[in-house]
Order: C-alpha cells, then structure tokens, then sequence
C-alpha cells in the first residue's frame, strides 16, 4: 500500500469533534449491578486509564487505544441517523498466549472494585463475584487469523461499556458508516497532563480517526448521507444481515443499487451459515432486538418486516421448507411485537393462515387469539398483511 493510500484512511479531528470527544468520555455511564449490588458510576476516560496502566503493569504491551463503532460515528458526525447506545472501547494488545486473556479478564474486574462506592468491604469481593454482579457478556476468540476477547458491562438503558482487547482481526467493520476508529491516545495524555498541573483541560489535543473501509472522506460521505456501503461483503458474518436491516429501517439507502442484491444475498448465505437451525436464529435475533431497539420499541416492527422482506427476496441457499420456517418465525415475533405495543386492539382485523409448525407453538400467544375465535398463527409466503385502524401494513 503506497504512503498517499494510507493516509487516506486517516482524518484529524475538528475542534468541534474533539469537545463531542470530549463529552463522551467525561460522560458519568451507570454499571447497574445484579441483586444487592450498588450501580457503579464510571466515567470512561478513568477506566481506560485504569485498564491500560494495570495491563502495562502484567506486561501485556498495549498498542493504542481506540473509540469504535456507532459512538465513534456519533462523535464525527452527530445528526447520523444510527443509534449511539454501546460504548465500544478497543485496546490493541499483544496476546501470545491463551493465558493472557485470564490476565486481562482478572485486571478489568480489578478495576471496576475502585468504582464500588466508599464503604463498601472490597476485601472479601472476589473477581468472580464482580463478574457475575456487572458483567453482562464475555467473549474469548483464539485462532489462527483472529485473536480477541470482549467484556461488555452492564447498563440497563442498553449503554453498555464494551472493553475489547485485540491482537488481531481479520475484519474489524461491516458497512463503511460502522468503519470508523478514533485514536484516544493523545486525549487521554491531554487528561493526565490536566490532572498533574492541576489545571484545565487542554481542549485542542491533535486527535486522529480512521476509516477501516480505506478512504476516509468517502465513507464520511456514507454517513452524511445516510449510504449503504461495504467491501468484500463475502467476509460479512451472519450478523450484519441484522445490521443491515437497521439501517434500511433508520433510512439508509444503498451507495449503488446494482450492487446491493449480491451483497444482500451474501449476507443472507453468510447469517443461515452462522445460524443453521431456526431456533438459533431466532436467539439471535430477539438477542439483537434487545440490544440495538432500548428506547425504541415501536421501531421493532417495521425492523422485523423489513429483515422478513430481504430474507424472502434474497435467501437462495435454503431448502424451501427452511426458507419457511426462518420467514415464519420472523412474521410470529413481528406479530408479538405488535401485541406488546397494544397495536392490534380488535383482533377480528388480523388475517391469518395457515397452521404454524410445532416449534413454533407460543401457547400464551396462540391462545390469545383462540379465546378471541381466531385460528393459531400462520406461515404466509408473502408480505404479511395486517389490516389495522391505523391502515394497512
């Protein structure tokens, strides 16, 4: 790769990016612990502090330290039209053995035991117990080409802090508006040099992002204007099918529609590879809309529906009878959806066919609609149809 085509990935910050910078970092985050245990009150910039001086301290060399995904957008270009929700942090480290991931999960619980309020016996809380209190997920990936782990900590509003520390990864983005880095090393030297001359914050630390797409400025235009774009789509994992129909539903549209039924098509190959049985997909998906639609609830419809449409239009390596299932039970947790927001109050103008396979049956749902003389709900192969006070869907 030639000098001119990497610098092309890289962009410096605005003094108007910095300060947003600036606000997520110093942003008071609440950990909401299980059962008795206290929420602790986090300001990110103190934790990446404490994780990355505890790491250095274990010998486990840390390249940089880098904001990604939906917040780093959000810092670039606030009015983006994705949801800022997780706080996604990614520590480069060195990771030569599978024992160092032992090291970096005891040092994260480590750190979370300074947030515990004053008071509190921190002598007899083991690292087992904060995991288990404020740990909401851990992943651990050791192979060949991908070497990575992620501690997600827990945040009732669906703000989760996302600590990920990577050695390697073959892919680190889906579509160029998620592609964003912003390197947080000179800001977080801007902070300690505050702290040690007891003085203000420097608010013009030079700050760099970059595009893991490649060409910076491009995908920038992608998030301006709200475009569907990727490359080497074939190395999508089964999730961005999910991320993908977000962004139709937040209105995104595709960069180039001549190009946009392949990449469909590979991501609906790629999700039914990851997710061959329909119960896992359907894990994976209620797992998504859990995650990605806090605070958006009446979104989720339209989410599933538009999801339903690019798997009926794009699915060609299923079986027909899989094919039904999967659209089957994407229709079912639309029309659960729809229950839960009270937005089908007569039940008499929902049109139903067809009995539902077996694994599909959701007695409490089903019935629901056989009290109020409906049959069980259905698979229909095409657009559902919902003839509602509101109009029809």
């Amino acid at each position: 790769m030639t000098e001119l085509s990497t610098d092309r990935r890289f962009h410096s910050l605005t003094p108007e990016q910095v300060e947003t910078l600036d606000q997520v970092l110093t942003e008071v985050i609440p950990i909401h612990g299980r059962g008795n245990f206290p929420t602790l009150e986090v300001k990110p910039k103190d934790i990446i502090h404490m994780v990355r001086d505890k790491l250095m301290e274990k010998e486990i060399k840390v390249r940089d330290v880098r904001l990604n995904g939906s917040t780093a957008s959000h810092v670039l270009v606030k009015e983006n039209g994705t949801s800022y929700k997780d706080l996604d942090i990614i520590f480069g480290v060195e990771l030569p053995k599978q024992e160092d991931f032992q090291i970096i999960k005891e040092v994260v619980l480590r750190c979370l035991l300074d947030f515990l309020p004053s008071g509190v016996n921190k002598d007899k809380i083991t690292a087992l117990t904060m995991k288990e209190a404020y740990v909401q997920k851990m992943v651990k990936v050791f192979t060949e080409h991908d070497r990575w782990s992620l501690i997600s900590l827990s945040n009732n509003s669906g703000k989760n802090v996302e600590l990920k520390f990577v050695n390697s990864l073959r892919r680190q983005f889906e579509f160029s508006v998620d592609s964003f880095q912003i390197i947080l090393d000179r800001m977080l030297e801007s902070y300690l040099e505050a702290e040690r001359k007891q003085g203000l914050w420097k608010k013009n630390p030079e700050v760099v992002a970059e595009s893991m797409y490649g060409d910076f400025e491009q995908a920038m235009d992608h998030l301006r204007y709200r475009l569907i774009a990727t490359r080497n789509p074939e190395e999508i994992r089964g999730g961005g099918l999910l991320k993908y129909s977000n962004l139709l539903v937040r209105e995104f549209k595709p960069a180039s529609e001549t190009e946009i039924k392949t990449l469909e098509r590979y991501m609906c190959s790629r999700f039914f590879i990851d997710f061959p049985d329909v119960n896992e997909q359907q894990r994976k998906i209620e797992s998504y809309l859990r995650n990605h639609f806090i605070g958006e609830e009446k979104s989720k419809y339209d989410y599933l529906m538009t999801l339903r449409r690019v798997v009926n239009e794009s699915t060609v390596c299923l079986m027909g009878h899989e094919r039904r299932q999967t659209l089957n039970m994407i229709t079912v947790l639309a029309l659960k959806v729809l229950g839960e927001q009270n937005i089908i109050p007569n039940t008499t103008n929902v049109t139903c066919y067809y009995q539902p396979a077996p694994y599909m049956a959701d007695h409490s749902f089903s019935n629901y609609y056989i009290a109020h003389g409906q049959p069980p709900l259905f698979y229909q192969p095409y657009p559902l149809h919902i003839h509602m006070q509101t109009g029809l869907v």
